[in-house]
């Protein structure tokens, strides 16, 4: 099959075109508005590449009339604002999508998709890797056989360092990636509603550029949860060794999966081309989640919902 992809020199795109390499099919063209795109000829020299939307969308017409050569999937790893636009113009040309998330900033933009899904007879397809990662299969696993009655007192942490660049990038930019929340955290509230079932209540407790906080309570879990991109908050353990930190604990057992997250692109490319890909409606109740975050005004945590990291860094003082 013919993939094209929209947002070529960016920092994820590498991923996809292994993705898509290794699942023996062809990038055929690709856009960016930066030429720093070198690594396309590890996958393939017979890419089209254009720095121009508008040339870029001509070509991929041109594809279509030939027919055999018509693009099957178009791949979109531009800037968050611009997702909506481009799944568009995929599902216009007659191509299924397959996007980074967020898909797109509110559900009610959802909804706009899946018009244009209807219309087109095509589907978009969210990554949302975490759902394959063997640690988060281990504490779906254990919840499930437990059945219990009682809820799980989970903590969730999620610290992954980004120097100045970040924020003077699109990144940065709360208009253009909708947040830290929304560009670092939704793939963690699709796996909390994944493990432990419908959201019942959520408090914010901080948020600002660099870092956010607050409290969950699902069906079976009371969650605490933090977000930051701020090295200074990395655990003395791993700061100066590792820029990332990922960890769940569930009533105290440590789940913690730093490692294999970023080696899931392909797993995921095999699961949307076998037809258990994530669609809209699959991924619209972490959207929910993550609006309803951003949204919110933060509140002091009672007792037992404050992060302790939120507590030690004095963000925020229980009532």
């Amino acid at each position: 099959m013919n993939f094209a992809l929209i947002g070529a020199a960016g920092y994820i795109a590498p991923r996809h075109m292994q993705a898509i390499k290794e699942t023996g099919h062809e990038l055929v063209a690709a856009y960016d508005i930066n030429d720093s795109v070198g690594i396309i000829d590890s996958i393939s020299t017979n890419c089209a590449f254009f720095t121009e939307f508008e040339y870029f969308l001509e070509h991929a017409w041109r594809l279509r009339r030939k027919g055999e050569g018509a693009l099957d999937y178009m791949v979109v790893c531009s800037p968050n604002h611009l997702h909506s636009a481009h799944i568009v113009a995929g599902l216009q040309l007659g191509c299924n999508v397959i996007c980074e998330k967020p898909l797109v900033p509110t559900p009610e933009q959802l909804d706009e998709l899946r018009l244009v899904e209807q219309e087109t007879g095509r589907s978009v397809y969210s990554i949302m890797q975490l759902r394959h990662h063997p640690a988060i299969h281990e504490l779906r696993d254990k919840v499930l056989a437990e059945r219990r009655d009682t809820k799980y007192e989970v903590e969730l942490t999620y610290i992954t360092a980004r120097g100045p660049w970040y924020l003077a990038s699109w990144k940065g930019d709360p208009r253009k990636s909708f947040g830290v929340v929304a560009e670092i955290g939704i793939h963690f509230f699709d796996m909390l509603h994944q493990i432990f079932g419908e959201l019942e209540q959520q408090v914010l407790h901080y948020s600002d550029d660099h870092k956010a906080a607050g409290y969950l309570e699902y069906e079976k879990a009371r969650v605490r949860w933090f977000l930051s991109i701020d090295e200074e908050d990395l655990p003395d353990a791993v700061r100066g060794r590792q820029s990332t930190y990922r960890s769940i604990t569930c009533d105290n057992e440590l789940f913690e999966f730093s490692s294999g997250f970023t080696d899931l692109h392909t797993v995921s490319y095999r699961e949307i081309l076998a037809g258990r890909g994530f669609d809209i409606e699959t991924v619209r109740h972490c959207l929910d989640t993550v609006t309803a975050i951003r949204q919110a005004t933060p509140a002091s945590p009672r007792q037992d919902e404050g992060h302790p990291r939120v507590l030690e860094l004095g963000l925020a003082r229980p009532q």
